[in-house]
């Protein structure tokens, strides 16, 4: 199947997020991966002989209908520190191309990622209730049981956040305040850089050594007004200026994306874009709406090849979805990490 011809006309771009360093797999395991499991997949790789291309190339012989066989692209979402530390060491041993879509206010502001902070804290006191004070906003006896009722209060801090227009260092302050709450060492994860992006100086090593850094907006969001979107692509360049030739390719945080965005990108000079829609793309594939595939530790290792081999994709008739986001679901894309 890997071999077949209808493989070698299509280009799958793998998507990975992150690789855990202490327990976030327990906490993500959709978005965190180990290390070992990380190494493994990278053996299978090398093992059944894909070529694995710098995701410029791969894209430009997509188009134009020269992709070797088994073509496979390796991206990053996000840069979090824990690429530098644990990601890329093992990528480097492989000699694998890889992009890394920055998204660069956190590479700049050094602090935690203040929703996955908030996150990780409420699931260290999963199953208890806790009593916290009202200056968050929220009940003042907290239920952690369930993960549906943490992430509805992250949902509310982020909330409060944006209505009272926080700065991050108000973030900040209002998640240090949460820990205290929660009998959580917040001083732990600051000095573990648990939820922090590469800074400058790490982005620029990477950067000569080889990684591919591209665009994935300043602040982790896309706004539905076309000024302030294309301000987080142009912000989100100038921070990126120093790290090699200008960024053409584009990745949705978060996944999200409406139709309204294709021609601002456009307008951006934007070559691709990738979404998290499940798929491989071929020469038919919106260029700015390109399926990955979104690897987990969810999937074993048979599940893995046969993805791609691309034998799901050719059992569901090969076409990923391309459906846009309706407005309703335009809010959370203006979540910012």
């Amino acid at each position: 199947m890997a071999a077949s011809g209808w493989r070698r006309q299509r280009l799958l771009v793998l998507c990975y997020h992150g690789i855990s360093r202490f327990d976030e797999h327990q906490w993500r395991p959709l978005s965190y991966m180990q290390v070992q499991l990380f190494r493994r997949r990278l053996e299978i790789l090398k093992r059944g002989r894909y070529n694995v291309l710098p995701l410029g190339k791969a894209i430009e012989r997509l188009q134009n209908a020269d992709l070797p066989p088994r073509a496979v692209a390796l991206t990053f979402d996000d840069g979090g520190y824990d690429f530098y530390t644990s990601a890329f060491p093992v990528i480097r041993k492989f000699e694998f191309p890889v992009t890394v879509y920055q998204t660069t206010y956190h590479s700049e502001f050094q602090r935690p990622i203040f929703n996955l902070a908030c996150s990780y804290m409420l699931w260290k006191r999963r199953g208890d209730f806790v009593k916290i004070g009202r200056e968050f906003g929220l009940d003042e006896r907290l239920d952690l049981t369930t993960e549906s009722s943490r992430a509805k209060i992250v949902r509310a801090l982020v909330l409060k956040a944006e209505s009272e227009n926080l700065t991050g260092w108000q973030k900040d302050k209002l998640a240090a305040g949460l820990a205290r709450q929660l009998d959580v060492s917040y001083e732990e994860i600051i000095v573990r850089r648990m939820f922090h992006l590469m800074n400058g100086s790490e982005i620029s090593e990477l950067a000569a050594a080889g990684v591919d850094f591209q665009l994935h907006t300043h602040r982790h969001r896309t706004p539905i007004d076309e000024n302030q979107f294309r301000r987080e692509i142009e912000d989100n360049r100038r921070s990126l200026r120093d790290m090699g030739p200008r960024a053409i390719h584009f990745c949705y945080p978060s996944g999200i994306y409406r139709k309204e965005f294709l021609p601002w990108l456009r307008a951006e000079e934007i070559v691709s874009a990738t979404t998290c829609d499940a798929g491989i793309a071929s020469r038919q594939s919106q260029a700015l709406l390109l399926p990955r595939l979104v690897d987990t530790s969810a999937a074993s290792e048979i599940e893995f090849e046969a993805r791609l081999a691309g034998l799901p994709y050719l059992l569901r008739g090969t076409r990923a979805s391309r459906q846009v986001v309706p407005a309703a679901a335009g809010r959370a894309s203006q979540v910012e990490h």
